[in-house]
């Protein structure tokens, strides 16, 4: 079975034991951690005992911060607040606490900058990474990168690179395929670069992202996100491989609004039944 987790649920996180209980009632066994301070130790502890009693798998906490902005107090404000995310994640027992590593255009959190593909932006990669890992030391939780188009990791090599890189077992892959499709030619072929990502990446993937893309007749090429099963992703090969791994990695809806998070999960259910593939 393959974790399945999202947003969606007509029920507020204040509870941790009635939102755990909501997850299990929609369909997910894996869950975006619901707010909570690094300091409630109290709540920490609630959220950790209410999802593991209703198996429910706290697949990642979001840090969303622009890591390597060249405005040096933001930077450091940036990086104190993934430190912290990092540890709360630790603390809940998540699997990993993610972010984008940001950008080299100031004042924004992930703008392109024709800095953020070099090999000056992948070493500020490696020394965040590891900067990050070595104040905290989590014992349980990773900390990972978004891949993203026009910063790094940018390709399943670069990421294969960047753990290589980073050197700390605390470092992980978070898996989005569709932000790795930047041509047509991988647009229309996405199965093959899904297989070359668990390929490479697969020991070290500790969440994925779900969602879907569509290339648009236009003289310019425009690619948009859009809803599952509306676009091209190859599904048969993402859940076939995510399958392969055995060892719950989850699968976590995204960027969607209101009811489209049960159309999505439905459009899963249906995509994943002639394959053999369930969700737990």
């Amino acid at each position: 079975m393959i974790r399945l987790g999202g947003h969606g649920l007509p029920v507020d996180p204040e509870d941790p034991e009635e939102f755990a209980r909501a997850h299990v009632d929609f369909g997910y066994h894996a869950a975006y951690c619901p707010p909570c301070d690094i300091g409630d130790t109290d709540r920490q502890r609630a959220i950790e005992t209410a999802f593991t009693a209703h198996d429910v798998m706290i697949a990642e906490i979001g840090i969303w911060r622009n890591l390597v902005t060249p405005d040096e107090t933001v930077r450091r404000n940036n990086v104190d607040y993934a430190c912290k995310k990092l540890a709360l994640a630790d603390a809940v027992g998540a699997r990993c606490a993610v972010s984008y590593i940001g950008s080299f255009e100031a004042g924004t959190e992930y703008a392109p900058h024709p800095k953020n593909l070099t090999r000056d932006a992948f070493d500020a990669t490696v020394a965040t990474a590891r900067a990050i890992i070595d104040t905290v030391k989590p014992k349980r939780a990773r900390f990972a990168l978004e891949m993203m188009q026009y910063a790094l990791p940018d390709s399943v090599d670069c990421y294969l690179d960047l753990i290589r890189a980073v050197d700390r077992e605390a470092f992980a892959a978070h898996l989005d395929p569709v932000n790795l499709i930047m041509t047509p030619r991988v647009y229309f072929e996405n199965g093959r670069l899904i297989r070359e990502c668990f390929e490479k990446l697969g020991p070290h993937i500790a969440s994925c992202h779900a969602k879907d893309i569509i290339l648009h007749d236009r003289a310019a090429l425009h690619l948009d996100e859009v809803i599952i099963g509306k676009g091209v992703l190859d599904y048969a090969a993402y859940l076939t491989e995510l399958e392969k791994l055995d060892r719950g990695v989850p699968l976590m809806l995204e960027h969607l609004e209101g009811d489209d998070y049960a159309v999505a999960r439905d459009a899963l259910k249906a995509m994943a039944k002639p394959l053999g593939i369930s969700f737990g």
